[in-house]
């Protein structure tokens, strides 16, 4: 039997989904590997060139990115992110599951790609919290926030969700545990999809 394709699970969602610990708890427990972003800004104290971020100089990254070796970029507060493409086809080919974490943006720029072996292996999952009160009660919890800082974070947060019909899934969240349940049970569900298509 011939081995499977990896598939790619980009997850967005809002700021206080819980998008990114289900994303690091998935790779954490070996189930997929959690995509390493390049990225122009300088390392924060801590960080490590190649686990954290592939640290480009602008100069390195918008070659790279007018090359197409991008699978998605941005620029967020004067700094560029992006995701290699090479990176992320090379895994799959061998079998190993990648997930992003991604904003609306991102996925969109995923979804759009011409490349067959991403179009046949991606499945994008929107995270949202259950309701508004539910997304506030997230946003106020951390304790580090000003009023004004959660009030834009809430506006962009809703801005965003507008965007779920866009995705394959929606994961209406609960509780930690419940949440990475159902993230695990569509990823299984999706390995099988996939090996059907690449076995045929």
């Amino acid at each position: 039997m011939s081995q499977r394709t990896g598939i790619l699970i980009v997850v967005s969602g809002p700021s206080g989904s819980g998008k990114t610990t289900l994303c690091r708890r998935l790779a954490d427990e070996g189930e997929a590997r959690y995509s390493t972003s390049c990225t122009t800004r300088n390392p924060r104290p801590g960080e490590v060139d190649g686990r954290d971020y592939h640290f480009l100089s602008r100069e390195q990254f918008v070659e790279k990115r007018e090359a197409g070796e991008f699978l998605e970029s941005a620029e967020v507060h004067g700094n560029l992110y992006g995701t290699l493409k090479y990176e992320v086809t090379g895994h799959l080919e061998n079998g190993t599951d990648v997930v992003m974490d991604l904003d609306v943006q991102g996925a969109a720029q995923v979804r759009a790609c011409a490349d067959a072996a991403i179009r046949l292996s991606a499945v994008d999952l929107f995270v949202m919290p259950a309701g508004n009160d539910e997304l506030l009660a997230r946003l106020s919890g951390r304790g580090t926030d000003t009023a004004e800082v959660i009030d834009l974070r809430m506006k962009n947060a809703l801005e965003e969700i507008c965007q779920w019909p866009q995705y394959s899934y929606r994961l209406l969240s609960g509780t930690q545990e419940e949440d990475f349940s159902r993230f695990k049970a569509l990823v299984v569900a999706e390995r099988m999809r996939v090996s059907r298509l690449t076995q045929a």
